[in-house]
């Protein structure tokens, strides 16, 4: 009987995201949600890009001109474009930043603290939407009754299906993308944010990574990339000179050109070397001495070996037991200077337990020396890497105040071994090590 309402839920969410266009699918899965589990109301809440906050997606429709008078004024945090709406919650230490951080159900009870207004006498449940640790947003429901623990694990579960509708939708439209940036990108911010992957997390069975990008006033071309294959784990961090659309089309250049290689089987020296030559030819071409700072590696899952090369970049950092260290890597030349310019692998082994810590200089800039990164890298050990990575650009920009003259952009590869095996998961978040969901205001 359990396996035949399953597989019910499962065919009306299809259905309903089917149904509907990729503009209304994750509102339209959200009711069919709520209707499954009673409740009075059901709402998404997608993260906003910046990390710090919740972003509340509505459909708001202009009236009909001449009146105008009866338009709906914007709420406090609020901002629309045409007749969409997206308000800004930003984390409080509340229930919902709970949520995000714990990757935890949160059961708040009538007249309590953060309980619904508009439901004053009802249950308000928050549950993450999460794929591979990835923080795609909350789901919000209000029952009339208190939930059980089956109840719960219902709630849980149907949160993670509703991450699937989202990532699949959302591909067709800029309305949820829209929704998440808080603030205006400049056209090179732009191309930029489009080089970076899709998700920012990954969690598998071997490993867990995370990426963050601090962007600078004027962007500076900070970019970084990953790729998973059966066996392999390929990974980069750029930095290209300058700031503006220069340094952003550089970087799309370098990018572009590793992927391109990557893609097609090339050993890691071959990859660099490739991005190498096609930097020098766009420069010759362009009159432009534009290079490249960079760290590319590609890590056997079955051994645990990394290859790293260092092309005039900052060195990569290691957290092993209660120690970290600069892991010293030979210094070959930035990316874009000479074709003749050879490159070498430095072969380094990880332990299970083991962090490595990729960095660009603006996490290191003069402005910020007050920050000791290697201890600040201590401090976040046993944050899941989702968190490590943001917690470290607020180190940044804590010894800042806020003002970046350079893009702050941290890589966190967490070694776990044993490649080929199974997560351990609870919708949508590895459970195996209890220290990811530890988190302090």
């Amino acid at each position: 009987m359990e396996r035949e309402r399953s597989t019910g839920v499962l065919a009306s969410v299809l259905d309903a995201a089917e149904s509907a266009s990729p503009v209304e699918a994750v509102e339209s899965v959200t009711a069919a949600l709520g209707r499954e589990l009673g409740a009075s109301s059901a709402s998404f809440l997608v993260a906003d890009l910046s990390g710090r906050g919740l972003v509340r997606l509505a459909h708001v429709p202009r009236q009909a001109a001449p009146d105008r008078s009866r338009e709906v004024p914007l709420s406090q945090g609020e901002r629309r474009q045409v007749d969409e709406s997206a308000t800004v919650l930003p984390f409080d230490g509340g229930p919902a930043e709970r949520v995000v951080r714990r990757q935890e159900v949160q059961v708040l009870a009538p007249g309590s603290e953060f309980a619904e207004p508009t439901h004053p006498d009802e249950w308000r449940v928050l549950a993450p939407v999460t794929e591979r640790g990835e923080v795609i947003g909350v789901l919000e429901f209000i029952l009339p009754e208190q939930p059980d623990a089956e109840g719960l694990e219902e709630v849980a579960r149907l949160a993670h299906l509703l991450a699937f509708v989202v990532i699949a939708n959302r591909r067709h439209t800029d309305l949820y993308e829209w929704g998440q940036r808080t603030r205006p990108l400049s056209l090179s911010a732009e191309i930029q944010h489009r080089l970076l992957p899709g998700p920012q997390t990954c969690e598998a069975g071997a490993f867990t990574l995370a990426g963050w990008l601090e962007p600078a006033a004027g962007i500076a071309g900070d970019t970084f990339d990953f790729s998973l294959s059966r066996d392999v784990l390929h990974l980069s961090m750029t930095d290209a000179m300058g700031h503006g659309v220069a340094a952003a089309l550089s970087a799309t250049l370098c990018v572009g050109s590793l992927r391109n290689t990557r893609s097609e089987g090339a050993a890691l020296l071959e990859q660099v070397a490739s991005a190498n030559q096609a930097l020098v030819e766009h420069a010759s071409g362009s009159g432009l001495e534009d290079f490249v700072t960079g760290l590319v590696g590609r890590l056997d899952l079955s051994s645990g070996s990394i290859q790293l090369v260092n092309a005039g970049h900052v060195s990569p950092y290691l957290a092993r037991g209660n120690d970290v260290s600069v892991v010293e890597l030979p210094v070959d030349l930035p990316l874009g200077l000479f074709p003749d310019t050879t490159y070498r692998g430095t072969d380094l082994v990880l332990e299970p337990g083991d962090r490595l810590v990729l960095v660009t200089d603006g996490m290191l800039e003069r402005n910020a020396a007050d920050l000791d990164l290697a201890q600040a890298i201590v401090d976040t050990r046993m944050l899941h890497p989702r968190e490590a990575v943001r917690a470290l650009a607020d180190r940044v920009l804590g010894v800042l105040d806020g003002v970046l003259t350079d893009d702050a952009t941290v890589l966190c590869v967490d070694w776990h071994g044993g490649h080929g095996r199974d997560r351990d998961t609870v919708h949508g978040a590895d459970r195996r090590f209890p220290a990811y969901t530890e988190w302090t205001d």
